[in-house]
């Protein structure tokens, strides 16, 4: 019976991922009603036939890659849907119509109206981009969406986005990730030195800092990374994900949870000037399919982490473990010297960090009785029963 249910969890993720697949094909095959392109033939950016709104959505993830991937083409299926066919939103995986981190400047140019992508990939355009993503040390999923919808985060993300001439909604999350893939044990802050590792956003600086070199490079791009020892440690997301890609194969040791990543935020970046001509109907859809993205995202991950971590651990023998006490204390240390210095780069910086830095302080203080206090409380009762 156990053999059995494995099976029909797998079977169920495959079948779920081949209708994904089905529906993005055919919103590729309503031609009849969309002159915006297809994967093969991505033909113009913005046009409008018959009345009808087409919209490209490019995204930095593989074609139908669990989480990032199958969230975005939910989210176009979504959107067009949603609007009665008014809005007709295509999806186009990393590679299709640009390179997975060229998403930001192909909207901002028109080459597509809107991206599904992780912000803090932009934050060579600006240093604050990664508190609309996550921050080494920073908030969880809820704590970021509560921000950005309810403490005011929106609108400083319009502020900053608005210089480039983009607009952005929160579209999805990952949850808290793991701490990484490495070759080796981690028992001491100098074993970070002359680590190559796969990090993106602050968590670089801090890998740096803790005497590795953080490298950034798409997801494609990891596996062969360490297996041609380009890289020896990476970071992903978390089971779901790494374990799709095989990472198990090349890399021993799996940390968790991480210290730099406790809520990643999915964005739908959308071209400004793009989302301006769209009726007040159709700017409150896209808000509303976004913000469904955002509590949908990290709803599926949460479902099929923990089954992913029992097959690496089982079926897979990974070894599965925390980082010691004394070196994550140290990531947080410097995690936190991070953050609070990109406060002086600039005016808007420091407005942003401000909000972000008091926002996560009122968390924490009240988490010590809300979820936080309720899990570790749980926790403790049940290992006496």
């Amino acid at each position: 019976m156990k053999n059995k249910n494995k099976f029909l969890k797998r079977r169920q993720l495959l079948v779920g991922a081949t209708a994904l697949t089905a529906a993005a094909g055919l919103l590729a095959s309503c031609k009849e009603k969309i002159d915006g392109g297809t994967p093969e033939n991505p033909g113009k950016s913005t046009s409008i036939s018959k009345g009808i709104i087409q919209w490209k959505m490019i995204t930095c993830w593989p074609r139908d890659f669990p989480g990032g991937g199958t969230q975005s083409q939910k989210l176009a299926k979504r959107i067009t849907e949603s609007s009665g066919g008014k809005l007709e939103v295509k999806n186009f995986a990393a590679n299709e119509i640009v390179p997975a981190f060229e998403v930001f400047d192909a909207v901002r140019e028109g080459t597509a109206e809107c991206g599904h992508a992780a912000p803090y990939y932009w934050i060579s355009k600006h240093k604050a981009i990664p508190f609309f993503c996550t921050v080494p040390g920073g908030m969880t999923a809820m704590e970021k969406a509560a921000w950005i919808i309810y403490g005011g985060g929106q609108e400083l993300w319009d502020e900053l986005y608005g210089e480039f001439g983009v607009k952005s909604f929160l579209a999805g999350n990952t949850g808290v990730q793991m701490g990484g893939w490495f070759q080796k044990e981690i028992n001491s802050m100098e074993d970070f030195q002359g680590i190559k590792m796969r990090m993106p956003g602050l968590g670089a600086e801090v890998v740096n800092r803790m005497g590795g070199t953080a490298v950034n490079m798409p997801a494609g791009e990891i596996m062969p990374a360490l297996q041609s020892g380009v890289i020896d440690a990476a970071e992903w997301v978390g089971p779901w994900n790494d374990l799709a890609l095989g990472f198990y194969k090349v890399a021993k040791y799996y940390y968790g949870p991480g210290f730099h990543e406790g809520g990643t935020a999915n964005e739908l970046i959308i071209n400004k000037a793009s989302f301006e001509s769209l009726s007040n109907d159709l700017k409150s859809l896209v808000r509303d399919a976004c913000h469904a993205s955002a509590l949908e995202g990290p709803s599926e991950y949460f479902a099929n982490s923990g089954y992913s971590l029992d097959v690496l651990k089982q079926e897979h023998n990974v070894d599965v473990r925390p980082f010691p006490k004394d070196v994550l204390n140290n990531m947080f240390k410097i995690s936190k010297q991070v953050v609070e210095e990109t406060a002086s780069l600039g005016p808007l910086h420091e407005k942003i960090y401000n909000s972000w830095n008091n926002f996560l302080n009122q968390s924490m203080r009240y988490q010590q009785y809300g979820d936080f206090g309720y899990m570790r409380d749980r926790a403790q009762a049940y290992e006496k029963l």
